[in-house]
């Protein structure tokens, strides 16, 4: 079975979310069974792109209204992430810094999912299944069956997986310009509300499609920024599955960000010496119990209320506990967040930017995680805490349910169910009661550090869904 994964990230090669870590991780165990899984994504001016050798396997063009783009298909020669890997480069769009952030974004993802679709015909490439990634590759299975230069690939499988329902790329008609040539009795099946909305094509004309936890897709039923009503009328296509984690760059035996290594029977020291490390860099008393969060400054990860949790926090525990943020975003938040790190610099540090090495340490060193997410359709974090016998304090929603039961049922970490500030300080407090609990502390890290979150399951999961008549 050959399987073309189509996403605009993918871990190394270039990172923003979960979405990245989800498309460099799937097609590793999908291949490791025995399927030919592949993914091809956009070009970007990255590291990875310089430090690894690339081939040139297509060199043709494709037009946007009265305009001629060259698309060339480069292929990494060594299949270094276990896989192959295809970057599509197209002079002008797609040859840029960043995967977001750019004023003609929607022009950029409908000439990759044109350039794509064109290379796969032009070269006559018949994939068994088109696996495509959130809203930027939503258009394809409308592409697949309704564009005529692309005949050759109708009756293609295509799987669309939401990874966040969020964001849909959203577009004015206008831009149906820059599409390739489709049935116009078609438009229909882009259109949403008076606009292309290339998730609910994706939802509309793919074979089936995902969301990255069972909870979450419950969720998106009830509501899905103004999708509801369309998936609960696709229902019968619908599937959760469990994002999963590669077990083998989030290990704590092996991580090589770490700084000292451990494992399930040396939990205790280890975490020790990375929360040392963590607490000597930013001036921190390695002796409190450590609260950590990690994520983008956006609403839909609570971070609007940190600043609130990071005051009364501190103010009603005296003092009893460190807090360390790493993250970025929103300008209001981390300008509110810089005050406070004045006001409470004995126990509060924050670091801003984007830094996978330094997520790491900090999962090594942090003894609980937080995560206060009004919407959390999967959710990787608390997965990647626990794998570093870290206790998640998550507020119960989408994936977070799916994956953290609270300790008073028995379970392996701290939720609450209200998106608010009393409830997430009222989390913390109860932390605080179970870190002085030494030999309940214990037990806990080596019971999470036990659980499987690897992908070994949810691939099984999609294959069986690709194989699905």
């Amino acid at each position: 079975m050959k399987v073309f994964h189509l996403s605009v990230e993918c871990f190394p090669v270039a990172k923003v979310g979960g979405l990245a870590d989800v498309v460099g991780a799937l097609p590793k165990y999908q291949t490791k069974m025995g399927i030919d899984a592949k993914v091809v994504m956009p070009w970007y001016n990255k590291p990875f792109v310089n430090e690894n050798e690339f081939e040139v396997v297509f060199d043709g063009f494709i037009h946007q209204i009265h305009h001629m783009y060259q698309v060339l298909v480069m292929k990494e020669k060594h299949n270094v992430l276990g896989y192959e890997l295809y970057l599509v480069k197209i002079p002008g769009l797609l040859d840029r810094d960043q995967v977001y952030g750019y004023f003609d974004e929607s022009q950029q993802f409908i000439a990759f999912q044109h350039a794509v679709l064109h290379w796969l015909s032009a070269m006559e490439i018949r994939p068994d299944v088109l696996h495509c990634h959130d809203y930027h590759t939503g258009l394809v299975p409308f592409m697949v069956e309704y564009c005529q230069d692309f005949d050759f690939l109708k009756g293609v499988k295509t799987v669309g997986t939401i990874h966040n329902g969020e964001y849909q790329g959203t577009m004015d008609w206008q831009m149906s310009n820059y599409m390739p040539r489709f049935d116009a009795w078609k438009w229909g099946l882009l259109d949403w509300n008076g606009r292309i909305n290339p998730l609910a094509t994706m939802i509309k004309c793919s074979h089936e499609f995902t969301a990255v936890s069972q909870g979450y897709m419950h969720e998106l039923f009830e509501d899905a920024q103004g999708l509801q009503d369309l998936i609960r009328q696709e229902h019968r296509k619908a599937h959760g599955i469990i994002n999963g984690i590669d077990t083998e760059v989030w290990n704590p035996m092996t991580d090589i960000m770490l700084n000292d290594h451990y494992s399930r029977e040396n939990v205790e020291e280890g975490k020790e010496k990375n929360k040392k490390w963590l607490c000597e860099e930013y001036g921190l008393n390695p002796e409190l119990p450590l609260f950590a969060f990690i994520g983008r400054f956006a609403g839909e990860k609570g971070a609007d209320m940190l600043p609130d949790i990071v005051r009364r926090s501190i103010s009603e525990t005296e003092g009893a506990l460190n807090i360390l943020i790493l993250g970025s975003g929103n300008p209001q938040i981390e300008n509110t967040l810089k005050q406070l790190q004045e006001e409470f610099h004995v126990n509060f540090a924050m670091d801003l930017g984007y830094k996978e090495a330094l997520s790491h340490k900090i999962y090594a060193g942090a003894d609980f995680l937080l995560m206060p997410s009004r919407v959390e359709p999967c959710g990787l974090n608390q997965m990647y805490a626990m794998r570093y016998g870290t206790i998640p304090i998550v507020r119960y929603t989408g994936g977070l349910k799916d994956t953290v039961t609270d300790i008073s049922s028995g379970g392996y970490g701290l939720n609450y169910t209200f998106p608010g500030t009393d409830d997430a300080v009222h989390a913390i407090k109860r932390a605080l009661y179970l870190y002085d609990d030494k030999e309940e502390m214990q037990n806990l890290r080596k019971t999470i550090m036990n659980l499987d979150f690897s992908w070994q399951k949810s691939a099984e999961n999609y294959v069986n869904l690709y194989r699905k008549n």
